[in-house]
């Protein structure tokens, strides 16, 4: 069995977030980056799947060579070898394309990745990369375990949960409670060291969606408090000042 994880690069949400050049780029000074939160779920069931039956596990990032330090750490903590396509990943289509491009090189039985990014949050990845290897995409997986060349998986829908069961190979999107968070021990670092990492140009780099401007919220306004026996200053306040009424 082979099986695929892949991975973002994103700013730790704690981090507070800058947009520099006329708001159209991150200002990456300063910037804590980590594995996507939910990448890190698929992760981490795929190494147990790895270790429950001998499967070969591959990670891949979309992302320039500042990603490197990420993917070791995906290393270190259990997976084979790594991929990095050289392209910075702007835009779902073309992150899409460049997954599809390596999976039909590659012939993975099962391909795991979060349910979206954290930083553009978009949750198409994975059905587009479906779409173009004709194959089942499933989002947002919290259960997968597998018997013979078929998945058995849960999934949250509005109002409860869906179970499924699909042939391999297959798309997933991931999310908690799949897997609990994984941490690399020394051993897996130091290997890490010294995994494959292989470096590939993009194919078809084109974008057909453009970024053109960011912008921060709003910041939250002053609270004002209102005692409990002045009603009408209240409603007051929520029809002609916060025009909610």
């Amino acid at each position: 069995m082979k099986i695929l994880v892949c991975i973002t690069h994103v700013p730790d949400t704690t981090t507070k977030i800058k947009f520099t050049n006329g708001d159209t780029q991150l200002d990456a000074n300063g910037v804590q980056f980590i594995a996507g939160p939910y990448d890190d779920y698929a992760l981490s069931r795929a190494i147990e799947l790895k270790e429950q039956f001998g499967a070969s596990l591959t990670v891949l990032n979309v992302g320039t060579a500042e990603t490197e330090p990420t993917i070791r750490k995906a290393l270190a903590l259990g997976a084979d070898d790594a991929i990095r396509i050289d392209a910075e990943p702007t835009d779902a289509y073309f992150v899409a394309e460049q997954i599809a491009h390596i999976c039909k090189q590659n012939n993975y039985d099962l391909i795991l990745m979060g349910r979206e990014s954290i930083d553009f949050n978009g949750g198409q990845v994975h059905g587009i990369v479906g779409e173009m290897l004709g194959v089942p995409s499933l989002s947002p997986i919290m259960k997968l375990d597998l018997e013979g060349n078929v998945a058995k998986m849960a999934r949250e829908i509005e109002g409860g949960k869906e179970y499924l069961e699909a042939k391999l190979p297959l798309v997933l999107g991931c999310q908690e409670p799949i897997a609990e968070w994984k941490i690399p021990n020394m051993r897996g670092i130091m290997s890490a060291r010294t995994k494959p990492l292989q470096v590939i140009t993009p194919a078809n780099p084109q974008e057909l969606t453009k970024s053109v401007r960011f912008e921060l919220p709003p910041a939250k306004g002053a609270c004002k408090m209102i005692p409990a026996d002045q009603a009408d200053t209240l409603i007051d306040l929520l029809k002609n000042e916060a025009k909610v009424l």
